[in-house]
Formats: C-alpha cells, sequence, structure tokens
C-alpha cells in the first residue's frame, strides 16, 4: 500500500505530452495527432493518438499506453514506443468490424521534438519529424 507521500510524488511527476508524428507541411501525408499523460516516475504513458489524412475523411482514433526509456546522452534523450488498437468498420456490401494495431516509436529529445515513425493498418511511415505542441 502506498503512502500518501508516494501517491503525491507520483502525482507531482506526471506530465501532459502533446505533439504530432509526421511531415505535417506534406500534402496528403498521414498525420498522427498524440495527446499523452506521461508518468515519469514509472516511465509510462498513456493517452490518445488521432491519425488524419488529407484524402480520408474521418480521423482515426486510438487509445494508446506505452513506455518511455531514458538513454541519458546525446541529442535523443528519450525513446517512446506506444501500441493500441482501433474498430475498423467494413464498407458496404459486407457487414461488420474488427480490430487494427496501432505502434509508434519517438526518438526525441526533452522537449519531445525529434524523429519517430507509426504504423497503422498497411501503413508504415518511417523517419519523419516529432515535433511538441506544449
Amino acid at each position: 500500500m502506498q503512502t500518501l507521500e508516494e501517491k503525491k510524488s507520483l502525482l507531482a511527476s506526471a506530465y501532459l505530452a502533446k505533439g504530432t508524428i509526421g511531415n505535417v507541411g506534406m500534402p496528403g501525408a498521414p498525420i498522427a495527432h498524440f495527446s499523452l499523460v506521461v508518468n515519469a516516475a514509472s516511465g509510462t504513458a498513456t493517452g490518445l493518438v488521432e491519425i488524419t489524412q488529407a484524402i480520408d475523411a474521418k480521423p482515426i482514433e486510438v487509445k494508446v499506453n506505452g513506455t518511455i526509456r531514458h538513454t541519458g546522452y546525446g541529442n535523443v534523450t528519450k525513446i517512446v514506443n506506444l501500441e493500441g488498437e482501433y474498430v475498423v468498420s467494413v464498407p458496404p456490401p459486407a457487414i461488420g468490424s474488427y480490430l487494427q494495431k496501432f505502434s509508434a516509436y519517438l526518438d526525441i529529445d526533452n522537449s519531445w521534438n525529434g524523429t519517430g515513425g507509426f504504423t497503422y493498418g498497411n501503413q508504415h511511415i518511417k523517419d519523419v519529424p516529432v515535433t511538441a505542441e506544449n
């Protein structure tokens, strides 16, 4: 059982990280917008990712969980891995839906800027900018 002081310490180490993964200025490029609650003490992140693309009318929303590892050297001070699933509806005349996997990686500095990539469905986006919105 955690003491009140331990609970306060964990709460104080939580912060919000928001940003994008992808080539924001490129027409038609898929962009992953993330909003994460990061628990620095445990090295975990939980939140939402919304994937938008100019050719798709409806954004994809994914609930994600992930881990954060600290490298301790160089410009890349954190490595973040996120995973989640989202529902895909089958277009008519078929009926039904299924779960599709999502994953992302971020090689970032302390300000949450760097490079990364993400995978959803058959799409694999690699080595694109990660930009913080905080």
